[in-house]
């Protein structure tokens, strides 16, 4: 028997659901992160753990990974070669692509629409008459903006601009020192820091967003994810569906400015669709 498994992986974990021939679901399970830019090997580790785990819920042997079909929707696919790890994976077939393509397969079918796709880090796509386009996604270095690990930073900086006195040390910044143990331990804790261990920094900011200082970071935060919106609306309007673990919070705070539609299914359904697209492989 054919067995079809989807892969949602991003920076904070990954979500795997396993199916039968018959679209009917086995298993769902949960593992680490999956982005194949920061961990390679960490990725592939979680991914097959995951997939493991997934058969043994499903009361099938190890074996049967030799019949799975995967799509598999990655953080950093857009900024690796897949080619060097790709025949790593165990599966008798499988396509690996952006999260980004997963999150919009997924959040709007076959519509056309703009997907903001932001928790750990961030990626904005469309879908314009079948023709699919995607932005951002540098990665937490060069881009990702909005995300939970931009904002992790963010919020790091202007807790230091504070301590510096060139801009006001706010409550959330002398929180920030005493979480943290003080201004010397923020350049340590930086230099080994992921990018889900600064998202884990950034609820703070929507939590508090009167603070002087979260409210500096989400608005500067704020204008960059919608220069990214608007750079994909250019042509007719299109409405923009929020999803990520940040999504929800950024449509609260600045989705009034488009159309909305609320996303129809979630990446880890894209993924599966990409997994019975080799069906026919």
């Amino acid at each position: 028997m054919q067995y079809f498994l989807g892969v949602d992986g991003g920076g904070t974990g990954c979500r795997l659901r396993l199916s039968d021939a018959s679209g009917r679901v086995l298993a769902e399970v949960s593992e680490g992160p999956a982005n194949i830019s920061t961990d390679l090997e960490g990725t592939l580790r979680n991914i097959i753990a995951g997939s493991q785990a997934a058969l043994k819920a499903a009361g099938l042997p190890p074996s049967a990974l030799e019949r799975v079909s995967a799509g598999l929707g990655l953080a950093g696919v857009n900024i690796s070669d897949s080619a060097l790890w790709a025949g790593r994976l165990p599966f008798e077939r499988a396509r690996v692509v952006t999260d980004a393509w997963t999150s919009t397969r997924g959040a709007l079918g076959e519509s056309d629409g703009i997907v903001a796709a932001i928790g750990t880090g961030s990626v904005f796509a469309s879908l314009r008459g079948g023709h699919y386009s995607q932005i951002g996604g540098w990665g937490f270095h060069l881009g990702d903006e909005g995300s939970g690990a931009v904002l992790g930073r963010m919020r790091l900086a202007a807790t230091l601009r504070g301590v510096d006195g060139i801009a006001p040390l706010t409550p959330l910044g002398r929180a920030t020192l005493a979480d943290l143990g003080g201004a010397a331990a923020l350049p340590g804790f930086a230099k080994d820091a992921r990018p889900a261990d600064y998202a884990r920094l950034a609820p703070a900011l929507f939590e508090d967003p009167d603070d002087p200082m979260a409210a500096a970071v989400l608005n500067t935060a704020a204008e960059d994810i919608a220069a990214l919106i608007e750079r994909l609306q250019e042509g007719s309007p299109l409405p923009v569906t929020w999803t990520g673990g940040l999504g929800l919070l950024w449509a609260t705070r600045i989705g009034q400015r488009w159309p909305e539609r609320a996303a129809c299914g979630t990446a880890l359904d894209g993924a599966m669709a990409l997994a019975f697209s080799l069906r026919e492989a």
